[in-house]
Order: C-alpha cells, then structure tokens, then sequence
C-alpha cells in the first residue's frame, strides 16, 4: 500500500500570515491537534501545532542540560498566553523544518518515519513542494488493520 492509498486530499490548512488565535480555534472546531501552514502557492512553509503553541508558553528545551525546565508561575503563564493570541501570528511559532513524504512512499516507511521522527502527521508534497494530502498515524493503523483483515 502507497500514502496515495489512503491519505487526505482535502487538506485542512492556514496561512502563515493568520493570528495565532484564529487557527488554535479552527483547531478546536476541527477537533484536530495541529494542520499545514501553507503560502498563496498551496506551498508548505511549516507546520502549526498545539505542541507549537506548549513549546511558547513554556521555556524552551536546555540544549546543554538536555531535561525541560520552567517555572510554575500562573501570573507569567497567563500573560505568556494573552501575549501569544494577541499580538503574534502562526509564522511567529509554527515549525518551519517539516517532515514531508510523497505520494508513492509505502505504508510501511511513513510508519517508519512517523516513530523516528516523532510525527503524528506528515503532509504529503509533490516536487514542487505542494501540498497534495495529509496522512495521520491514526490513518497509517487504520490502514494495517484493514489490511490485515483482507483475505489473501
């Protein structure tokens, strides 16, 4: 089986332009946890996700401790949270070093690239870097289950 099998040709997306406000609600009224950022040109420019938004409240990573430190501060916390739906927009926070796949990758790569590179949705570009579908890790098991229901 082929990622063109299976995967979302109606991609959910927002531009890169948009208020961070606006596309946590379209996250909220599509029930989903993180979409595509693409430009005018239907071109990916990132990735935009609620682990996004985390990684902005909270302090980042200390790359020379290698653990997650902060504080628990509600006072900074909350004006951390005004600050962000306020005054910046997805461009400002959204990740811009996607992991991608094509059409034609198998099944059982896209797995193998969701566990190792600890993706929970890969959009699928084609070689002008277009966005033409989007598969998710629950698609990828739902596919293997369904396969393995399938007579031989």
């Amino acid at each position: 089986m082929k990622v063109s099998d299976i995967m979302v040709i109606k991609v959910k997306s927002v531009l890169p332009d948009i208020l961070v406000s606006q596309a946590l609600d379209f996250l909220s009224k599509e029930k989903i946890s993180g979409l595509p950022v693409i430009d005018k040109d239907n071109k990916l420019v990132g990735m935009f996700t609620e682990k996004d938004v985390l990684k902005y409240i909270l302090p980042a990573y200390l790359e020379k401790v290698g653990s997650f430190v902060y504080e628990d501060n509600p006072r900074a916390i909350r004006n951390k949270v005004k600050e962000l739906l306020k005054e910046h927009k997805v461009c400002d926070i959204m990740c811009k070093e996607v992991i991608t796949t094509a059409p034609d990758t198998s099944l059982s790569e896209v797995a193998r690239i969701m566990l190792t590179g600890n993706a929970r949705r890969l959009p699928i570009v084609d070689k002008e870097k277009k966005v033409v579908g989007i598969i998710a890790r629950e698609d990828v098991v739902k596919a293997f289950i369904k396969f393995s229901q399938e007579q031989p």
